[in-house]
C-alpha cells in the first residue's frame, strides 16, 4: 500500500526531502516519535535498509515495484547498481518531475495516471513505464491550457532540466540514458544492491 500520511515525518526519518518538495522539515531534524530511540552505530543491515527505505521513497514506490527494478537491473548488463539508479530515473513519472513539468514525483504521477500524458503522441497512464532514447513525452493540449499548468510553470522556472532530457515547449524528449555523474550524487546504490543480494 502507498503511504498516504505526514510528509514531513517520513522526511526526519530518513533524513532527506523523499517527500514534497519542502525542505522546512530541517527545522526539526530529530527522528519521529515521542521517544526516538538512538544507537551509537546502526548495524550494515539497518544502513543498507534505511537507504533502500529512501530511494523507495523518494521515487513513490511499493516494496514489490521496487524489488521488480532490482531483479531487471541485476538481468541486465553492467552495473547492476548504477542499472537499477538509470531504471528509477527513466520513468514516466520521474521524467515528467525532471522537465519541470511537475513539482514533486507524486504530482507527475498523478498527472500520468489521470490521463494528462502523451508519451509518443499517444494518451498514456501507466506512472512505471521505463521510456528509452528518443522518446517524447508531453502534457496533453486540453490539460496544458489548465491553470494548473501556468501555476507549475512558475513554481518550476529554476529547475535545471538534466542534460540526458531535452526540453521542449510542452514536454520533453528522452536523449540518452543517464550516466550515473548525472544522477543523484546522495544515493548509495550500493548499499541497496548489498541489501537485496544477501
Amino acid at each position: 500500500m502507498r503511504y498516504t500520511g505526514p510528509k514531513w515525518r517520513i522526511n526526519r526519518r530518513e533524513n532527506a526531502t523523499v517527500l514534497g518538495a519542502s525542505e522546512k522539515w530541517k527545522k526539526r531534524p530529530t527522528l519521529p516519535g515521542q521517544f526516538p530511540i538512538l544507537k551509537k552505530r546502526p548495524s550494515d543491515y539497518a544502513i543498507q535498509f534505511r537507504e533502500k527505505q529512501k530511494v523507495k521513497r523518494m521515487y513513490g514506490m511499493t516494496e514489490a515495484q521496487f524489488r521488480r527494478f532490482y531483479k531487471l537491473a541485476n538481468k541486465a548488463e553492467g552495473n547492476t547498481s548504477t542499472r537499477l539508479l538509470q531504471l528509477l530515473e527513466l520513468r514516466i513519472d520521474n521524467v515528467i518531475y525532471r522537465l519541470g513539468l511537475a513539482q514533486t514525483r507524486t504530482q507527475a504521477r498523478q498527472f500520468v495516471t489521470h490521463g494528462h500524458v502523451m508519451l509518443n503522441g499517444k494518451k498514456h497512464n501507466i506512472p512505471s513505464t521505463t521510456l528509452t532514447a528518443s522518446d517524447e513525452v508531453k502534457l496533453s493540449d486540453k490539460f496544458s491550457k489548465s491553470p494548473i499548468v501556468s501555476e507549475m510553470e512558475s513554481l518550476t522556472k529554476a529547475v535545471k532540466v538534466p542534460s540526458w532530457l531535452k526540453k521542449g515547449a510542452k514536454g520533453g524528449t528522452v536523449v540518452a540514458e543517464p550516466t550515473r555523474d548525472e544522477m543523484d550524487q546522495t544515493i548509495k546504490e550500493r548499499l541497496i544492491i548489498e541489501l537485496y543480494s544477501r
